[in-house]
């Protein structure tokens, strides 16, 4: 069921905050458009980019996916330990650039591709904390993806220090 909550909130956005490793230690975040398969994801990058050197070099990302709110009982988001790696068969990649291009219909007008220039990457992750804030601010539900399946760590609520504050009655 927590899993299929993930998979609700990843098919329900289009982009997402990917974090690498840079050489030098810093962490490097930026926004990338992707498709998923269920938990699996897929983005195209640059082979020029800062991004794919990085993935090349240490495959763990992290991902971020949610959206602004007016209400934080509104909050439902991921936030994702991943490893990303290239996809290098050549069917794989026709299936993961059309599972783009129907997310993102708007790349349609772009030109394919090409393998030469852009990589087509997926992340696979091992770590999803599933956020719901309607269930209590801070709520977090951990999910640990491994080939055997998926296994749920019991919620966890945070406490930032906000008290509860009641809505004043009209």
């Amino acid at each position: 069921m927590m899993e299929q909550k993930a998979i609700d909130i990843l098919d329900r956005h289009r982009l997402m905050g990917l974090s690498t490793n840079r050489p030098d230690g810093w962490p490097q975040a930026t926004l990338v458009g992707y498709a998923n398969d269920g938990l699996l994801i897929y983005f195209i990058i640059s082979r020029a980019s800062q991004k794919f050197a990085n993935i090349e070099r240490d495959d763990r990302v992290s991902i971020v996916v949610g959206r602004d709110f007016e209400d934080p009982a509104e909050i439902k988001a991921l936030s994702m330990a991943a490893r990303a790696s290239e996809v290098r068969d050549p069917e794989q990649r026709k299936r993961a650039i059309e599972m783009l291009l129907e997310r993102h219909p708007g790349l349609r007008q772009l030109e394919r591709p090409a393998t030469g220039h852009s990589a087509v990457m997926r992340a696979y992750p091992e770590i999803v904390t599933v956020l719901d804030y309607g269930k209590g601010f801070g709520h977090a539900d951990v999910l640990t993806v491994s080939p055997g399946g998926v296994e749920m760590t019991p919620a966890r609520d945070d406490d930032w220090g906000f008290g509860l504050v009641l809505k004043e009655a009209p």
